[in-house]
């Protein structure tokens, strides 16, 4: 079965039935130590792309936000057991140009990384993709807060959505992850693994 890991902040770590290893975003925490078969950037903020900390694989793939946006066309790719989509990101610290955050589908199942992003009208169509799981920023400062984070959840309707990047300086912050409200809603500690259902 397919499980994620939670490295910390905006940092996450896939790994698929199959035993694909995706990192989204590497940047904090511990567990970069299972070598990569995949590694996705949604921007070039510091916070989101030390590509240099996951152990790689030969044949690892480093993908980036200007790799699957380029003049405002969202690219798709497929790689092993894994489909990844470019979808919109952005706020008033993010440009529309060069964020981007990923659906990736895997054993059965859609996973959203909004990477740093706050409500945006594109969020209306994610609903109809029937998401299992959403990670959402949430700090209020560089992103939405968590009320807004909250908002987003209920018009995503992901079966389960997932607080992340909620302070900075921290991995994890549990009195704003306890105010994150969402149906299905998993709170996650920097550290900790789940198994994807």
């Amino acid at each position: 079965m397919a499980k994620i890991y939670y490295n910390g902040h905006g940092s996450l770590r896939l790994t698929t039935a199959q035993g694909t290893v995706i990192y989204i975003d590497p940047y904090a925490g511990e567990g970069y130590d299972l070598p990569a078969d995949i590694i996705l950037v949604t921007h070039q903020h510091g916070d989101h792309n030390q590509i240099q900390l996951p152990v790689k694989k030969q044949d690892c793939r480093v993908i980036q936000n200007f790799d699957m946006l380029k003049e405002g066309i969202y690219a798709s790719i497929s790689i092993k057991d894994i489909e990844i989509e470019a979808v919109p990101a952005y706020n008033r610290n993010h440009s529309k140009d060069e964020c981007v955050g990923f659906l990736i589908k895997t054993d059965n199942l859609l996973l959203y990384f909004a990477g740093d992003t706050s409500k945006i009208p594109e969020m209306e169509s994610l609903r109809e993709k029937k998401i299992d799981y959403a990670f959402l920023p949430c700090d209020g400062i560089y992103n939405m807060d968590i009320e807004e984070a909250s908002q987003c959840a209920a018009i995503i309707s992901a079966r389960h959505s997932v607080p992340v990047h909620m302070k900075p300086g921290s991995l994890f912050d549990r009195e704003r992850a306890n105010r994150f409200q969402a149906e299905g809603r998993v709170l996650m500690e920097a550290g900790e693994e789940i198994v994807l259902k």
